[in-house]
């Protein structure tokens, strides 16, 4: 390969993509995309580039000093922008806002292809790309701004990256500024988006994988599924979706075929209603299989509304659990910002 693509992750949740050439160091990479990364002497002796590798493969060569990055560091995930040279795609995380590194959000266009309501539960709405098409870490979500309303709603990416269509999972709420918009909307209609955001996202799979899903909260897990599949991930992956009522279970057709697709993937349904015939009910916190936690050797991810997310938090403290990692996003259906860990 002659290039790789290095995804930046800032602290304000802004990702930006670049392109490092064979033997080029990242820092060189970004100021050549004009993001200014931070950087002093550019020569791996004031460790001021320091940030965080979370994918990928790299050489750091050895023309640094100790007290710019020591072992522990460089154990722990640590790198020096003016040294890192990828030899793989690579996801860094820079702990600097995109503000102070003079780049921003991408902003692009799309045009609506497929509106496919599911009950009267979500809309899932299939976005055809102008151009800019967006690169994006599975998991991450975008702005998109409702027509003649002056506001934007935030929603995770359903589909995987590289795909010609982009696809949302979008709850349904009478009277919502983007569920009103949805019911006249047609094909062909315009819409502008800005993204990709957040730090939620697959980092790389190295253990089991445990992930928790509530109502819409499903997106991302679609994403990341597909990119599982595509890389043939004989990892386990244990997947469980909890909804309110019946028919806020949707796309669960979709989450069967990857189990086909995932020869270690399996996945499990919760329906809170105490009305409801379903053989489980509950919360999602009294449905977690004790092998799915695999003593603590797991890397969870949880994408719901802030009760089930604050409720799996308390849920793995009272039980002692410690997952290896846990990331975890918020999100209230109204409200355009969201809240990642």
């Amino acid at each position: 390969m002659s290039s790789f693509n290095i995804a930046l992750n800032f602290e304000d949740g802004v990702t930006r993509f670049i392109e490092c050439k064979a033997g080029e160091k990242v820092l060189d990479a970004a100021f050549r995309a004009r993001i200014n990364l931070p950087m002093d002497c550019s020569d791996g002796v004031c460790g001021t580039c320091k940030c965080k590798a979370e994918s990928g493969r790299y050489d750091l060569g050895d023309d640094y000093i100790e007290d710019a990055l020591s072992d522990d560091e460089k154990c722990g995930g640590l790198v020096l922008t003016c040294q890192m040279v990828p030899q793989s795609d690579c996801v860094i995380a820079v702990p600097a806002s995109s503000a102070v590194c003079k780049t921003g959000q991408s902003k692009f266009a799309a045009t609506v292809a497929k509106i496919e309501l599911h009950n009267d539960a979500a809309v899932v709405l299939e976005l055809d790309v102008e151009e800019n098409a967006p690169v994006f870490l599975p998991g991450q979500y975008v702005n998109i701004d409702v027509p003649g309303s002056g506001q934007h709603r935030s929603y995770s990416f359903s589909s995987a990256p590289g795909e010609s269509k982009l696809s949302f999972l979008i709850k349904k709420i009478p009277g919502g500024v983007m569920s009103t918009w949805l019911e006249a909307a047609q094909t062909g209609d315009k819409l502008e988006l800005i993204g990709p955001l957040g730090s939620f996202y697959l980092r790389d799979v190295q253990r089991p994988l445990l992930f928790l899903a509530g109502g819409t909260g499903l997106a991302p897990f679609l994403s990341m599924l597909e990119v599982l599949a595509r890389a043939k991930s004989r990892q386990k992956v244990h997947l469980i979706y909890g909804v309110t009522r019946d028919l806020d279970l949707v796309q669960v057709e979709a989450i069967e075929a990857y189990t086909a697709k995932l020869p270690n993937f399996s996945f499990s349904t919760v329906v809170a209603d105490d009305a409801s015939s379903h053989p489980r009910k509950g919360w999602v916190t009294q449905h977690i299989p004790a092998d799915a936690l695999n003593d603590g050797d797991v890397d969870v991810y949880l994408c719901g509304p802030p009760p089930m997310v604050d409720a799996v938090r308390k849920h793995f403290d009272d039980q002692g659990v410690k997952p290896n990692s846990f990331h975890y996003e918020k999100f209230t259906p109204n409200v355009a910002p969201k809240a990642a860990a």
